[in-house]
């Protein structure tokens, strides 16, 4: 187990990185497609955000929610992510999204550890942790890294 502490200018940054965060998404997205056929159908999203627990729990505590209120949450956010309403999401719609979210993220911690109102947060993370906020603190440690070996 390990401990990462990020601030919004973590998150922007990986953002930003448009190589880095493509491959991120597309490596989740795959992962959620579980038919393969290249759009993820409103059930295959329900399972990804399901398997996230997400709206299950708030700071690590369960919260109940009625099956019928997740569902109604998890139709809500598959409206959000399927812009051409066609019934499923591509890989753009998932990525366009997903930034949408990361960006959202920045802005609820703050763009620096210096600027009022920043709210840097530590995260302790499992082993074999890989969830989008994990990569962007990797993705920070390794440009740390490499200015540092310069």
């Amino acid at each position: 187990m390990g401990v990462v502490i990020i601030d919004g200018s973590t998150v922007r940054d990986f953002v930003s990185d448009e190589a880095q965060f493509k491959k991120s998404m597309d490596e989740r997205f795959a992962a959620f497609d579980l038919n393969n056929d290249g759009v993820l159908s409103r059930g295959e999203l329900h399972k990804a955000f399901e398997s996230m627990r997400l709206p299950e729990s708030h700071f690590g505590i369960d919260v109940a929610t009625t099956p019928n209120q997740l569902t109604q949450l998890y139709d809500s956010i598959f409206e959000k992510f399927d812009y051409d309403r066609n019934g499923t999401v591509d890989v753009e719609e998932f990525r366009a999204e997903m930034k949408k979210i990361m960006l959202a993220i920045v802005d609820g911690l703050g763009s620096s550890p210096t600027e009022h109102g920043s709210c840097p947060i530590q995260m302790a993370l499992e082993d074999g942790d890989e969830s989008l906020l994990k990569r962007a603190a990797d993705l920070e440690a390794s440009k740390s890294n490499s200015k540092a070996s310069s």
